[in-house]
């Protein structure tokens, strides 16, 4: 189950029903779980922990050192959940300090050419489509839908179910369930990801006038946000308030709320 021409270290820790494809590279502080399977030419190296059924395809460089100037070369860590498929050439890198780990979930995919920086945390069943980045320190909770070529700066969350459209930047926090769209903007709610997450027309409908709320209200979103708590209960209305509360970049904006000029100049 192992190709005679991978180099795996001696002490590095593959369960018996690993598979190692050929020119495969495996470091000395490596540890797979059950059915894993390293194809051609990937490197695994640092640190890492790594459940069971994880697939990392052709060309993939997982755990390498974080690109980060700080960095001391210390032997850090990145711990990856169950049942991940990270596609060629996808890189992971570990934390840039012994105190954290860069953190994936379960039942993620990661597509082609996606990167995942140091100190980020990766929920589950988060999908990353080919080219997406995140850069050290972000956080991406459950169900978050990446689409091709995002940008995420450093320190950004990334809220529930909140989708990114093609090519999309966000250096403020996207919240939850709502959809990015071009530089810091949302344009409204993931419906479709609501509904195929079995979100109840009820929740579904509160969302929106939490949303209106917020974001389409002309109030000051601080002031909005307080009147919100006294007159939204549901859970997922708490999940999103609760998120833009706690927010220290700043959240992204409802794109109707930029002036047309402001928003053809982001445009160029």
């Amino acid at each position: 189950m192992i190709h005679p021409t991978a180099i795996i270290h001696p002490q590095a820790k593959l369960d018996s029903t690993v598979r190692v494809g050929p020119g495969a590279v495996i470091d000395e502080g490596v540890q797979l779980g059950p059915d894993c399977v390293v194809g051609p030419h990937v490197y695994l190296t640092g640190r890492i922990q790594a459940g069971m059924g994880n697939r990392f395809h052709a060309g993939c460089v997982i755990g390498d050192a974080p690109q980060d100037l700080k960095y001391d070369g210390a032997p850090t860590g990145l711990r990856i959940g169950d049942h991940n498929v990270f596609r060629e050439h996808v890189t992971v890198h570990r934390s840039n300090k012994m105190t954290e780990e860069t953190v994936i979930g379960s039942r993620n995919f990661l597509m082609q050419h996606s990167h995942v920086a140091h100190n980020c945390i990766i929920g589950s069943h988060v999908i990353l489509v080919s080219g997406a980045l995140l850069a050290g320190h972000v956080v991406v909770e459950d169900r978050a839908f990446i689409s091709g070529n995002c940008m995420v700066h450093q320190f950004t969350r990334i809220g529930t179910l909140a989708l990114m459209q093609g090519g999309a930047g966000v250096s403020k926090d996207l919240p939850p369930f709502c959809i990015a769209s071009r530089i810091n903007l949302i344009c409204g709610l993931n419906s479709v990801g609501l509904r195929r997450a079995n979100f109840s027309a009820e929740d579904r409908l509160e969302l929106k006038r939490v949303y209106h709320y917020l974001f389409r209200s002309g109030k000051n979103l601080r002031d909005a946000l307080a009147e919100a708590k006294k007159i939204f209960s549901s859970e997922p209305s708490k999940v999103l308030l609760e998120f833009v509360a706690g927010a220290k970049r700043g959240v992204c904006a409802d794109a109707g709320s930029i002036p047309a000029d402001v928003r053809e100049q982001d445009a160029v």
